[in-house]
């Protein structure tokens, strides 16, 4: 793998991994475009996800940190504030979900799943999802463990290129009642147990080639850009969903998806 593929597609990877648009299945129509489908397949892009996940955890260190706390004050049955207790069990269950989801799909994930022609479909039926949640979005309730596992769920669907993780678990916030920027915050600690967890196995797997000369360092450069593209996203996303709703990232799906069909 060259040092500019690399670099293309870490960036493609920050930029779009927090971003309601699907990093997978850009990741999957940069390679055809760029006419390399054979640099690691989802190898590659679990570990690029795995330096987007440093990212949220930079970015969310003092949630994180007090997510932390509130564990170890469980562990020791000290006094825990009501929310504090409902968010930690929130993430630890509503991540179950995916793992089960990912282990039994886990091959397809790696075949079936990265058609470009599925991508261009799912980026559609995505946006369809996203419209949806907006419109029976009521946004006048609050977080519950019920509705954390209920937002785990919809987290399952993005083991699917083309759906999109971050666009999957706000919109099941906004079914759930969430307001727009609480379903933004949770569908980001919700996201770090996954791809941390996606991303080590990865790494794990194929840790005798990580430090070979070509795929390490190309690995290596790939990540760095990821981070700091996936800091940049991050922010964007946050600011921008403060007082903007999700139908800019609809129109730019459907518009992607119908290129897709008309291209390849």
């Amino acid at each position: 793998m060259t040092h500019l593929v690399a670099i293309i597609l870490g960036f493609v990877e920050g930029a779009t991994e927090f971003l309601p648009i699907s990093s997978s299945g850009h990741l999957i129509i940069a390679r055809h475009l760029m006419g390399v489908n054979d640099l690691g397949g989802l190898t590659f892009d679990a570990v690029l996800q795995l330096a987007t996940t440093l990212a949220i955890v930079f970015y969310f260190w003092k949630d994180i940190w007090y997510l932390v706390q509130t564990f170890f004050n469980l562990v020791r049955k000290n006094p825990v504030m009501e929310k504090d207790r409902v968010l930690f069990y929130s993430i630890l269950i509503g991540t179950i979900p995916a793992i089960i989801a990912g282990l039994f799909l886990e091959n397809y994930m790696d075949t079936v799943f990265r058609n470009i022609n599925l991508v261009a479909l799912t980026l559609i039926l995505g946006s369809v999802l996203f419209w949806f949640a907006q419109k029976i979005s009521k946004k006048n309730s609050d977080l519950s463990i019920g509705k954390g596992i209920m937002i785990g769920f919809f987290q399952c669907l993005a083991l699917i290129p083309g759906v999109s993780r971050s666009g999957a678990t706000i919109s099941g916030g906004l079914i759930a009642g969430l307001t727009q920027e609480e379903s933004v915050r949770f569908s980001f600690l919700l996201s770090i147990p996954i791809l941390l967890g996606a991303g080590l196995k990865k790494v794990f797997e194929v840790r005798h080639e990580l430090f070979t000369s070509d795929f390490g360092s190309s690995l290596l450069l790939g990540s760095v850009v990821a981070f700091v593209t996936g800091l940049m996203a991050i922010n964007f996303l946050i600011r921008y969903l403060k007082n903007n709703n999700l139908d800019i990232f609809i129109y730019y799906r459907i518009g992607l998806a119908i290129a897709i069909f008309l291209l390849f």
